[in-house]
């Protein structure tokens, strides 16, 4: 219905015939549920992960009023859920971004798309994996009297294989078991983020409401946080703040990523979405504003930096701070499984379509689980290399032309710095696609359109994203409150090496060609994927 956001049937034909009429064979396990699919994008978003893991720099750079800031990649992800919403309702296709601009500029450009998307979903596993560290030594210290270094490499590295083994076989052993995790994990974030808060506000808060409007001096040298001068402006200091909300939202894309195995995905995948955001921004809110009138009466922000978020939770009984740290792990163990869940369904989607080496493989979905087996193991591999690269940490400055690589910074740090950045590339990319595709006539034919709407929140959607992504890159210098999570230069020259890598086996393996000769028949390949035995 031209006009007005609308929710029509989509003609009335099935999920697995509107598949078919886009080129492709259903061979996953068509299973989920809105809740199911919901809950994957939710605890890929995880609130509980981000907040536990970037308050403080939020606290320290912005003051307590950073919380408000919020509502900024909230209402700007929003606007970007509502395009991806559509695409996904008339493109219901594994691999999300990648099929969305496949089919609304071209091969080429779709695979660039889904090129810089599967580094930054690969890269994110290994920031999430190796993020859960801290809280396992910190847990089986206070349990079993262990002194686990979690700084050390060794530590990092066997904690993480070992948790990457282990969402490993829960994502191969199928989506139902993968949904019944995120699942569970909804249920952690639930307990994690309104739980806690409840559970902060019956032991006492030290501030009152007042307190959350308060900058406690954020803007000066002497009385911010981490000792940065923002020449007395709360704005410079929010351009900075906003970052800590802004590496939390996002995930929901992945909602689209598992199309395939979504019953009604036309209709449901656009309300999980949106939903996956909205819920997690009211988490966040909640969970940052209790965290925030809990920190100490004295110097909260001085002392909350100091101590971190343990410090606030310190107040609490042993018994529950343990409790505490037990759902944190598992909020990390289901945010990695649904990222590695979501990758594993654009390497299958890539694959099938002849887009990566050895697509014949990685693009197999076992016949006993229905899943794409080799896809996962493909990208856990992947992982396992990205988590050696602790092992790099160079002991003095390096200097490369005007670049310099920080001392003891290692080398999965500066990787980690593209995750959130090569996001929000994909996500621009994906928009700029829509735009482009709208302005040559594309008419959406899913359960949800935009109608009237479409092209203001496109502009809105491609605004927010691409001014947050110069935001998220821009190198302001070692020594500026930005480089604690872009590091000068180095975020650049990441995306530089992957688009120069992915350029190379572009021109020169022209995997294009195959996905171009996939839109031009009009169905799947003539040698499609074997279905092999479990």
């Amino acid at each position: 219905m031209d006009g007005e956001l609308t929710t029509a049937a989509p003609g009335g034909a099935s999920e697995d015939a509107r598949l078919e009429s886009l080129g492709y064979k259903p061979q996953l396990n068509r299973v989920l549920g809105l809740f199911s699919n919901f809950a994957v994008g939710f605890t890929y978003l995880s609130p509980m992960v981000g907040i536990y893991s970037l308050f403080v720099f939020g606290l320290g750079i912005g003051g307590p009023a950073y919380i408000w800031l919020t509502f900024i990649p909230l209402i700007g992800m929003l606007f970007v859920a509502l395009v991806f919403g559509e695409l996904a309702s008339h493109y219901p296709v594994a691999g999300a971004l990648f099929q969305y601009s496949k089919f609304s500029v071209g091969p080429r450009f779709g695979w660039f798309v889904g090129w810089f998307y599967g580094f930054a979903l690969l890269i994110t596993v290994a920031a999430v994996d190796t993020g859960v560290v801290g809280y396992v030594t910190a847990l089986t210290h206070n349990w079993f009297g262990w002194n686990l270094d979690p700084t050390g490499h060794g530590t990092i590295l066997l904690i993480t294989l070992i948790l990457l083994a282990i969402q490993t076989t829960v994502n191969i052993t199928g989506a139902r078991i993968m949904a019944d995790v995120a699942k569970f994990g909804v249920y952690v974030e639930i307990v994690g983020t309104l739980g806690i808060a409840l559970i902060l506000a019956i032991h006492g808060f030290h501030h009152g409401l007042g307190f959350l409007f308060s900058t406690q001096g954020a803007q000066h040298a002497a009385t911010n946080g981490f000792g940065f001068d923002f020449h007395g402006s709360w704005l410079a200091a929010a351009l900075v703040a906003v970052l800590a909300p802004v590496y939390i939202f996002y995930g929901f894309e992945s909602c689209g990523d598992i199309a395939e195995e979504t019953k009604d995905a036309g209709r449901q995948i656009p309300r999980a979405m949106r939903h996956a955001l909205i819920w997690g921004g009211i988490g966040s809110l909640i969970l940052t504003g209790a965290l925030l009138l809990a920190t100490a009466k004295h110097n909260p922000v001085g002392a909350t930096v100091a101590g971190g978020v343990p410090s606030i939770l310190a107040q609490l009984p042993s018994w529950l701070q343990d409790f505490l740290l037990l759902i944190i792990i598992f909020a990390f163990f289901s945010c990695g499984s649904s990222i590695q869940g979501a990758g594993s369904r654009l390497a299958f989607s890539y694959a099938r379509d002849g887009a990566l080496p050895g697509s014949g493989w990685i693009s197999r979905v076992n016949q006993r689980f229905k899943t794409p087996v080799n896809a996962l193991l493909m990208g856990a591999v992947i992982t396992v290399l990205f988590c050696l690269l602790v092992y790099i940490n160079p002991g003095s400055n390096y200097h490369i032309w005007f670049i310099t690589y920080p001392a003891h910074v290692n080398a999965l740090v500066a990787l980690v710095s593209f995750g959130v950045s090569g996001i929000y590339l994909s996500f621009l990319l994906t928009v700029i696609g829509a735009i482009i595709a709208r302005a040559r006539g594309w008419q959406p034919e899913g359960a949800f359109q935009l109608g009237k709407w479409a092209w203001p929140v496109l502009i809105i959607a491609g605004g927010y994203l691409a001014a947050m992504f110069v935001n998220v890159i821009y190198p302001s210098g070692l020594s500026s409150a930005r480089a604690f999570l872009n590091l000068d230069w180095i975020t650049l020259l990441v995306i530089a090496i992957i688009a120069v890598l992915g350029g190379l086996y572009l021109l020169i393996w022209r995997p294009d060609r195959n996905v171009e000769r996939h839109l031009e028949s009009g169905a799947a390949p003539p040698e499609s994927p074997p279905v092999i035995a479990g």
